[in-house]
């Protein structure tokens, strides 16, 4: 499927602005292959590796899992930009036949990725723990690179809030279906894991079978090196502030987001005291999601039609920050059930226009992975920092409702600071 006029650039369509909207079977693939990456992503995460590392070590389980979290989240932000960039070159031909320069790593990241996850339920240890999250976080990293760069790649501005709403859904969607297969059908944290791989296969590669997927002609791939490589890795904020703005209020919301939900299964059982944490977990993401579904994709549409971006931004910041108070101030059932509601809305809006916002103040077409997987470091970044922030705040200065007030400070903040950026409305 065409989804840029050649006429309309003197580019390939490879780097061409798109101007012909993407149809409801590209979305549908698409929010297919995003559910099977974030159910890879953040099943693990709450509920897999939690459980792992407190029967391995359940006298020290908030350290080991932050260094676990920790180090799988500093593979994502080497593993994100690296995909991207090369993505961003790639040129393969197979049987005499050219491939488009996405979805190679779609294909590879949920391959590796997959089998990265049958390792990872076969670890009794936490450096073997750790180590297999490395691998599955690199490979699904690289999965992602080359979802997020489809939105640019693809689909027309004056679309891509509606579409960063469908594609932003399966990052709570995801979570609810992985938790429903590994607490119901699936009891096993081992065969919770194979099941969560073998998912991610069927949900992720119809995308790169059944859809386009522009192959970048070799006269306009750039010349390699190393050195040019890691030189493009920075962004300069002088040169480019709209994008720095971008990346710095991502980081903070993303930083704002790990606080408050990293240690949810530990907070229901040690703040809340609830009799069944793990089915609670799983009622406040069913909450959570059917909020974020109400709002991201409507949210998107209203942008599209609007033209505005920002106060869409700063609105949904101030939603989820009120959630986080409500967490702060009461730590009781009843209050994390409307806080789960809160913050499933606003970060469901967040998503979506923050996504499609991002795309208007990229560099270049020709690195749009690249740059894409340079803003996912704001993404990654604080999976890394916030374990052991959060995990230090707990234990030293106040416990959870500290932690939760800390996340409605930082997430009002990255919000509001959107503001700076001036080339989008």
């Amino acid at each position: 499927m065409t989804t840029v006029d050649p006429e309309a650039s003197a580019l390939p369509a490879a780097l061409a602005e798109p101007t012909v909207r993407v149809r409801r079977g590209w979305i549908a693939l698409l929010f297919s292959a995003n559910l099977g990456v974030w159910m890879a992503f953040f099943t693990p995460i709450q509920i897999l590796l939690p459980n792992q590392v407190a029967a391995i070590a359940p006298d020290h389980k908030e350290t080991a899992l932050a260094w676990a979290m920790g180090f799988g989240a500093l593979a994502a932000i080497v593993a994100n930009p690296l995909a991207g960039a090369f993505s961003d070159r790639t040129c393969l031909t197979i049987g005499g036949r050219v491939l488009g320069r996405r979805h190679v790593w779609t294909v590879a990241g949920a391959v590796f990725g997959s089998l990265s996850l049958l390792l990872l339920a076969q670890q009794h240890t936490i450096l073997g723990v750790t180590l297999a999250w490395v691998a599955a976080q690199a490979a699904f990293n690289a999965m992602l690179a080359a979802l997020t760069a489809a939105l640019p790649d693809r689909v027309p501005v004056d679309q891509r809030g509606r579409v960063s709403g469908w594609a932003g859904i399966p990052q709570a969607l995801g979570l609810v279906i992985g938790a429903v297969l590994v607490t119901t059908l699936f009891t096993g944290n081992a065969s919770g894991y194979v099941a969560v791989a073998v998912a991610v296969l069927l949900l992720g590669l119809p995308f790169a079978f059944f859809t386009g997927d522009d192959p970048l002609p070799r006269e306009h791939r750039p010349p390699f090196s190393l050195r040019t490589l890691v030189r493009g890795m920075w962004i300069s904020p002088k040169q480019h502030p709209d994008f720095a703005w971008a990346w710095g209020t991502r980081f903070l919301v993303q930083v704002g987001n790990a606080l408050g939900t990293l240690y949810l299964l530990y907070f229901l059982e040690d703040g809340v005291h609830y009799a069944d944490p793990e089915g609670g977990l799983l009622i406040l993401i069913l909450l959570y999601t059917a909020g974020m579904m109400a709002t991201a994709v409507v949210a998107g549409r209203m942008s599209d039609r609007s033209g505005k971006r920002k106060v869409f931004v700063i609105w949904s910041g101030i939603i989820m920050a009120v959630a986080a108070l409500i967490l702060a101030i009461w730590p009781v059932w009843m209050a994390a059930v409307v806080a789960a509601v809160l913050l499933g809305a606003g970060y469901g809006a967040y998503l979506a226009v923050d996504a499609a916002l991002i795309t208007q103040v990229l560099p270049a077409a020709t690195t749009r992975g690249k740059d894409l997987g340079v803003i996912n470091i704001a993404n990654s970044a604080p999976q890394a920092l916030g374990p052991f922030a959060a995990a230090w705040i707990v234990v030293y200065l106040g416990g959870y409702p500290t932690l939760f007030a800390a996340t409605a400070v930082i997430t009002l903040l990255g919000s509001v600071l959107v503001r700076k950026i001036r080339s989008v409305p």
